[in-house]
C-alpha cells in the first residue's frame, strides 16, 4: 500500500489530469456519476453532460467553443488540459495553482475569493461523450469529485481528488489481491510496479477497476484451487460478484472466468454443486453485460456497413469478419510481427502520457524492469511448484484466448479495410492477465538462487523513480 500509493501520488503530480490514455472520457463520466450521487440533473436536454461553470475551461484552454458546448471557431482547436504535455500545459497548471499574472479568472471572482453562492451553482456543458459501460468503474472517481464539489474545491482539487480516490482504490484492492494469493505475492507486486500500471492507477482511468479486480479474482481462483479445503458459499459470491463488476467493462477479460477450472470438483462437494457454482459465476457476468452492454454489442454485431470515424474509412462488420477467419487470423498475425514490439513495451511503460513517445521509458529500463519481473516469477531453492504442466497449459490458453478477443474487438471497432495490421490494440490492455502469465513461468527448470525479493522489488521501485525523474527533467 505504502509503495504503490507513494509511487503513485508521484507520478500524478508529474504526469498531471487529464493526460493519461482517454482520461478525459473517464473524466466526464465520473462527472457524470457525481452528479447522480449529488441528486443534481447530470444531463441537460440535448444530452450534453452538466458541469459546473468554472470547470469549463479544461476541455477548452484556448476558449474556442460557445457556452452550449458548440464550437465558435474551429472545433479542433479545442485544446484539452493535459492532452499534450508541453510547456504551456505545465505553464497553465501554475497559474491557475498560484493565480499568477496570466490566469484567467471569472469576472465574478478573482483567485483565492470566496465564491459568491449564484456562482458556485453555474453549470455548463461539456462536448465530451461520457463512456457507455457500468457505472461502478468510475464509483471511486465520482467519490472523490463529490467530495470536491461539497468542499466547494476549484478544478485542479477536482480532478486531483478522483485521482486520489482511484489510486486509494486500487492501493486496497491490491493488498486485499496480495493477501489472498496463496503464493507468488512478489509477483504480482512487481506487476503492479511497473511504470504503465503506476501512471494508470493514479489517474481517473477505468483500467484501474479492471487491473485490481482482474488480479482479486485470479487471487481467489489460485486460494481456492490451492490452499481452501473447500469452496464455500461465499466464495462462488465473491467471484460472481467480481466477474460481474468488472466484466463490463471490456468484455474481452470474462475469459478469466476460466481459472475456475483450476479448482478441484471435490472442493465443491461434487459435480452438482460445481455446475451450480459454474451457473451462478458465468450468470451473473451474462446478467451484467445484459444489462450493461446488451445495446453496445448489438451495434457492433448489427450494422453491415461499418465507417471507421477517426480514419474516415470503411471498416469491417461483424458478419464479414465471422466469415473470414482467415483474413482475421492474417491480420493479427501481422499484428503480432509489427506491433509485438510496442505492445511489450507499452505494458511495461514504454510511452507514458497520451501514449506520447516523448514521455518514454528508456529500453534499457524496459528490459531491466521485465528481467526483473522474470527473475520474480522464478522458482527458489526448495520452494515447491503449486501449477501443473497441465495447468501452466491451461492458463496459457486463456492468455492467448483473451489476446486474441482484444484484437478482434479492434478489428471489429477500430481498423479500416485499408489497414496491414490491426490498429488501436495497446500494451496496457496486457497488464490484467499479466499477474497469472508471470505465476506461470515458475517451473523446475530455472530456480534462482541468488538475490532475494526485497532486493528485486527495491530495484524496480528505484526504476519507477528514475523514470518519472527523467519524465519531470524532460
Amino acid at each position: 500500500v505504502v509503495s504503490v500509493a507513494a509511487l503513485g501520488l508521484i507520478y500524478a503530480l508529474v504526469l498531471p489530469p487529464l493526460s493519461a490514455p482517454d482520461e478525459v472520457s473517464h473524466y466526464i463520466s465520473a462527472y457524470e456519476l457525481s452528479s447522480r450521487l449529488m441528486g443534481r440533473e447530470a444531463v441537460n436536454e440535448n444530452g450534453l453532460i452538466r458541469i459546473r461553470a468554472e470547470d469549463a475551461w479544461l476541455e477548452d484552454v484556448n476558449d474556442v467553443l460557445a457556452d452550449d458546448g458548440t464550437e465558435t471557431g474551429n472545433g479542433n482547436d479545442a485544446v484539452i488540459l493535459g492532452q499534450e504535455l508541453t510547456e504551456g500545459t505545465y505553464q497553465r497548471l501554475h497559474e491557475e495553482i498560484t493565480g499568477a499574472d496570466g490566469y484567467k479568472e471569472p469576472e465574478t471572482y478573482q483567485a483565492g475569493a470566496a465564491k459568491p453562492a449564484d456562482m458556485a451553482n453555474d453549470t455548463a456543458v461539456s462536448y465530451q461523450p461520457s463512456v457507455r459501460t457500468t457505472p461502478l468503474a468510475y464509483l471511486p472517481q465520482a467519490l472523490g469529485f463529490t467530495l470536491a464539489r461539497v468542499l466547494g474545491l476549484g478544478s485542479l482539487g477536482l480532478l486531483y481528488m478522483g485521482r486520489l480516490f482511484n489510486l486509494a482504490f486500487f492501493a486496497a484492492a491490491g493488498r486485499q489481491t496480495l493477501k489472498r494469493l496463496p503464493f507468488g505475492k512478489t509477483v504480482v507486486f512487481g506487476v503492479y510496479l511497473l511504470p504503465m500500471n503506476l501512471h494508470l492507477v493514479s489517474s481517473l482511468s477505468y483500467d484501474v477497476l479492471i487491473t485490481a479486480l482482474c488480479g482479486y479474482f485470479t487471487a481467489l481462483s489460485l486460494d481456492l484451487a490451492y490452499r481452501a479445503r473447500r469452496v464455500r458459499l461465499k466464495d462462488v459470491a465473491l467471484l460472481a460478484l467480481t466477474l460481474a463488476v468488472m466484466g463490463p467493462c471490456k468484455m474481452v477479460y470474462g475469459v478469466i472466468a476460466g481459472l475456475c477450472l483450476l479448482i478441484p470438483v471435490r472442493k465443491f462437494g461434487g459435480w452438482g454443486r460445481w455446475l451450480a457454482a459454474a451457473a451462478a459465476v458465468l450468470g451473473a457476468f451474462a446478467l451484467a453485460m445484459l444489462v450493461v452492454n446488451s445495446q453496445t454489442v448489438a451495434l457492433y454485431t448489427g450494422i453491415q456497413d461499418r465507417h471507421v470515424i477517426w480514419a474516415d474509412e470503411p471498416g469491417y462488420s461483424f458478419a464479414q469478419l465471422i466469415h473470414s477467419p482467415l483474413l482475421v487470423l492474417k491480420m493479427c498475425y501481422s499484428t503480432l510481427v509489427w506491433q509485438g514490439g510496442e505492445l511489450f513495451s507499452g505494458m511495461i511503460g514504454g510511452s507514458l502520457g497520451n501514449m506520447d513517445p516523448v514521455l518514454n521509458t528508456p529500453y534499457i529500463i524496459v528490459l531491466g524492469l521485465a528481467f526483473t519481473l522474470l527473475m520474480l516469477a522464478l522458482r527458489k531453492p526448495g520452494e515447491s511448484l503449486k501449477i501443473s504442466g497441465g495447468q501452466r497449459v491451461w492458463i496459457w490458453v486463456i492468455c492467448l484466448i483473451c489476446l486474441g478477443a482484444l484484437m478482434f474487438s479492434m478489428l471489429l471497432a477500430w481498423t479500416p479495410v485499408s489497414a496491414s495490421f490491426i490498429r488501436g490494440v495497446q500494451g496496457r490492455y496486457l497488464l490484467p492477465l499479466l499477474p497469472i502469465f508471470a505465476l506461470s513461468l515458475k517451473n523446475d527448470r530455472l530456480v534462482r538462487t541468488d538475490c532475494d525479493d526485497r532486493k528485486l522489488l527495491f530495484g524496480m521501485i528505484c526504476m519507477d523513480v528514475y523514470v518519472i525523474l527523467r519524465i519531470f527533467s524532460v
